[in-house]
């Protein structure tokens, strides 16, 4: 993996990173933000403590552990990702409320858009806040997007130690199984019933 300066990873701030999608996904992941790594390399998730990548594997999404730089083969698993809030930061604490607010309704315009079966976002405290749903725990969630249905998951952050990369992977599991049994014609977008 490249190794970036300081003053590197800081000229990295506020890029934005392309989204990894297609219509029809069985499953789109939703991050917080970009970090400074993944801005600096164009990859999703690529900070090296950042567990979603070995927790995509262990919980069966993948056949293979991948590199952030794999990220395009997802799409093949029916898998894509995208985030929240665009724009990169070192830490999620440094977007605002309406970041968050906006964020969330430029994602539901996004998700209706691409009609994914399912719509994973990492970050309990992120859904909270860009959904306004201060009840919302961990797991599948009632609300919807056009047809899309909801899950939080927990965030992958290495930051997150109230979860392991077993207890995270058995969580991502749960939503892989919902998503094997979600209609071949729903994962596909045919609108016909």
């Amino acid at each position: 993996m490249t190794r970036f300066t300081p003053a590197e990873l800081e000229a990295a701030r506020d890029r934005l990173v392309p989204d990894v999608v297609a219509d029809g996904l069985k499953v789109l992941f939703c991050g917080i933000n970009p970090g400074l790594m993944t801005a600096a390399t164009g990859h999703h998730f690529a900070r090296p403590g950042n567990r979603f990548w070995p927790v995509l594997h262990l919980s069966g999404f993948t056949p293979r552990l991948m590199k952030p730089s794999e990220q395009g083969q997802l799409l093949a698993h029916g898998l894509g990702i995208t985030n929240v809030v665009a724009r990169a930061t070192a830490r999620a604490d440094e977007l605002s409320a309406e970041e968050y607010r906006e964020g969330g309704r430029v994602l539901a315009a996004k998700v209706e858009r691409l009609r994914p079966a399912w719509l994973a976002v990492v970050g309990v405290t992120a859904y909270r806040a860009a959904f306004a749903d201060r009840g919302a725990a961990v797991g599948p969630q009632q609300r919807t997007i056009g047809s899309t249905r909801v899950w939080v998951l927990p965030n992958p952050s290495g930051l997150n130690a109230h979860w392991t990369a077993v207890t995270m992977a058995e969580e991502f599991a749960r939503l892989r199984t919902a998503a094997e049994e979600t209609p071949a014609d729903r994962v596909t977008g045919d609108p016909s019933p």
